[in-house]
């Protein structure tokens, strides 16, 4: 296991990864990131250089051992047998925290399964549609006349209480911290009312994955969920990263406005796995 600590060695698996898209991509985001400043302090790992056969992004610093969503890994692989080796074997993921492992490859979901279990780990899945926007123009231009009280912005650290009670996958205190880092560090589109208060929103993440896009209920149906993704996208597109997001089947709203908007949605889904220690599973996190 090598930890890539060489910009050099970084821009060259930029380019390396792009080759195998759309599978890489979690990845690519992640090390874009990482090659502009590395704001959210991640690392990649490597089971060999140059001929890789398992990249991983992971945390460069110890972190909360409950935080879920700051313990996130984006892994792409060449062969599963690589991938399962540098899981079991080495210290490339800390097995005592609970963390998930994101991916565009199905069988990151079964090699976890049979890792975590010699691990006295839990493992929960979940997929969603993967979509991208490959051309900047194709995305349409959103002709709203917004109310004059209204004004297009970035979010505030300050908007984050708001932002965990709204999102499907918050509703405490980590995730509360994790998305004021989130806004601190990545682009981000919100629409604001006359007292600063947002009722629309997209932000973006540590792999580069446009997330929890939200309109508050009342405010749905006048156009603000197109403004503010075509805008996000747009902002993506112009500092040269692919606009990539994810969308559950069953979200037809979301999925309906984004095929008005001509994303692609890709052959491959996205796989989100959480691993949880057993001593942690009767614990309130």
């Amino acid at each position: 296991m090598l930890v890539l600590n060489s910009s050099t060695k970084l821009q060259m698996l930029e380019k390396i990864l792009r080759r195998s898209f759309p599978e890489s991509l979690k990845v690519y985001g992640a090390v874009m990131n990482i090659n502009r400043g590395n704001p959210f302090r991640e690392e990649v790992v490597v089971d060999s250089w140059s001929d890789f056969k398992v990249v991983i992004t992971r945390p460069q610093r110890q972190t909360d051992d409950l935080d879920h969503y700051t313990n996130a890994h984006a892994v792409f692989y060449k062969e599963p047998h690589a991938y399962r080796e540098l899981l079991e074997n080495t210290n490339a993921i800390n097995w005592g925290q609970i963390f998930q492992i994101q991916g565009l490859q199905y069988g990151i979901c079964g090699i976890s399964r049979a890792v975590a279990l010699s691990k006295q780990v839990d493992v929960k899945t979940s997929s969603f549609r993967m979509v991208i926007h490959s051309d900047p123009d194709t995305l349409p231009d959103v002709k709203l006349q917004m109310d004059p009280k209204f004004t297009l912005a970035y979010l505030d650290i300050s908007h984050s209480s708001l932002l965990n009670k709204t999102w499907s996958r918050g509703g405490n205190p980590r995730c509360e911290k994790y998305l004021a880092n989130l806004i601190c560090c990545f682009p981000s589109v919100c629409v604001l009312d006359d007292k600063g208060y947002p009722l629309s929103w997209s932000l973006t993440d540590q792999f580069a994955t446009m997330i929890h896009s939200y309109t508050l209920p009342e405010h749905r149906r006048k156009g603000f969920s197109r403004l503010v993704t075509t805008t996000l996208a747009k902002k993506l597109h112009s500092c040269g990263f692919p606009v990539q997001g994810n969308v559950l089947e069953a979200n037809l709203p979301s999925v309906t406005l984004l095929k008005s908007m001509n994303a692609h949605f890709l052959p491959c889904s996205f796989f989100r796995v959480i691993h949880t220690p057993f001593q942690f599973l009767a614990k309130p996190h």
